[in-house]
């Protein structure tokens, strides 16, 4: 499925710049701070990788009007919010479950919370990127899949700076070019 992020940036030129998330376990302020710099540097779409917990902590960053496309984790919450949520096409939510398979900017993008299951699917080489929270340490890494081509494995750290440094990670996925950011606060 083919979101209107991926077709507008092609019908405009532009690189479709990305930023991942995870691990914001109900911690507002940080995950606007992250979300709204990586606007600032002209992210388009925002994904997260698990451990929202309580839905109400999206408030903060549907304003921001960037697509949303999030999982759940091992916090769960209340998923029936997240599914009312998700329902309301005005919010920019896309709620996938416990896990996603994406396609953007002609990338094909697999999200997990677990980091066993993401270095699992990476291995396949049916992914271009796969994306995975759970651990709270940020991690870029190139994971050499039985194709014997390698596939990019990101885990954006935790967002809320949950036990370890507030991190998000922010990309292109043109060039496959990511960086890890420290959250701004």
């Amino acid at each position: 499925m083919r979101y209107h992020a991926d077709i507008a940036c092609r019908q405009e030129g532009f690189r479709l710049k990305i930023c991942i998330i995870s691990d914001s376990h109900d911690h507002r302020e940080p995950l606007t701070a992250a979300v709204a710099e990586a606007k600032a540097l002209g992210a388009r779409v925002i994904l997260h990788c698990g451990d929202l917990v309580a839905p109400s902590t999206l408030h903060a960053i549907i304003g921001v009007g960037l697509p949303l496309h999030v999982i759940h984790g091992n916090n769960t919450g209340d998923l029936v919010a997240l599914c009312r949520m998700a329902q309301n096409a005005a919010n920019g939510i896309h709620y996938h479950g416990q896990d996603a398979t994406l396609e953007l900017a002609q990338r094909r993008i697999f999200m997990v919370h677990y980091p066993h299951y993401a270095r699992a699917m990476a291995l396949t080489g049916d992914y271009d990127l796969v994306c995975n929270g759970h651990e709270h340490r940020a991690a870029i890494e190139r994971v050499r899949n039985i194709k014997g081509q390698e596939t990019l494995r990101i885990d954006p750290g935790t967002v809320a700076g949950v036990s370890a440094p507030a991190t998000y990670v922010f990309g292109d996925l043109e060039t496959l070019a990511f960086d890890i950011r420290p959250v701004p606060g």
